[in-house]
């Protein structure tokens, strides 16, 4: 028989429907809420999508303190918590680009940022495979801060301009400032990153004399 320790249904589902990780769904099922919002005509479409990017991007750090406050920290929250918060940021990146927000060469810094987060998921991946994780620095956590107000001012929009008449420039601006830290943020993860891996590719090397 197996010495595993088992994990009760009941106590599964006690972690699954934690509040920070109800949070965490509620996020991830409020993406097609927003592209449905792309679909609406007139002002209150865009409005609504800045409604509810912003109140996703609140709950990415209320569902954290919530999780440390009360311990309710759990390995479904640590993997579904990135997932939400990229599926959500690439949801919006799409959309700015299709109805030509971001366009010409800015789209050059939604690239990055996209191609980063796929890069770093991959990463992540195998890393856990490892048991390995790496820490997010306060610098990813700025990055991260910079490119949801970035993408708040540009879901505005041109109904934006009724707020405050530079909304799409300022916007376009921190796009690029998130860009340009997701470059060096990127390349921070993967130097740490492939510390790891090219130590697990050695201790996993055939070494001289072993068995052919």
């Amino acid at each position: 028989m197996s010495s595993e320790p088992r994990v009760s249904s009941a106590a599964a589902t006690s972690v699954a429907w934690t509040l920070p990780n109800i949070l965490t769904y509620a996020r991830i099922a409020l993406v097609p809420v927003l592209v449905l919002t792309f679909f609406i005509e007139g002002n209150i479409g865009r409005w609504i999508a800045v409604g509810i990017f912003v109140a996703a991007s609140i709950t990415d750090y209320v569902d954290g303190y919530i999780a440390r406050a009360l311990k309710q920290q759990s390995s479904l929250g640590t993997m579904l918590d990135p997932i939400a918060d990229k599926l959500l940021v690439a949801a919006a990146l799409l959309l700015l680009a299709a109805d030509e927000t971001i366009a010409g060469i800015s789209l050059f810094a939604a690239v990055i940022i996209l191609s980063r987060e796929i890069l770093v998921s991959g990463l992540r991946e195998y890393l856990a495979s490892l048991q390995v994780s790496v820490p997010v620095t306060q610098l990813a956590k700025w990055k991260t801060a910079i490119q949801m107000l970035a993408v708040t001012f540009l879901l505005c929009g041109p109904e934006g301009r009724e707020l405050y008449p530079f909304t799409s420039e300022l916007g376009i601006t921190l796009l690029w400032v998130a860009a340009l830290l997701t470059l060096y943020t990127g390349y921070d993860y993967f130097r740490a990153g492939m510390h790891h891996v090219i130590a697990a590719d050695d201790r996993n090397a055939p070494r001289v004399g072993d068995d052919a």
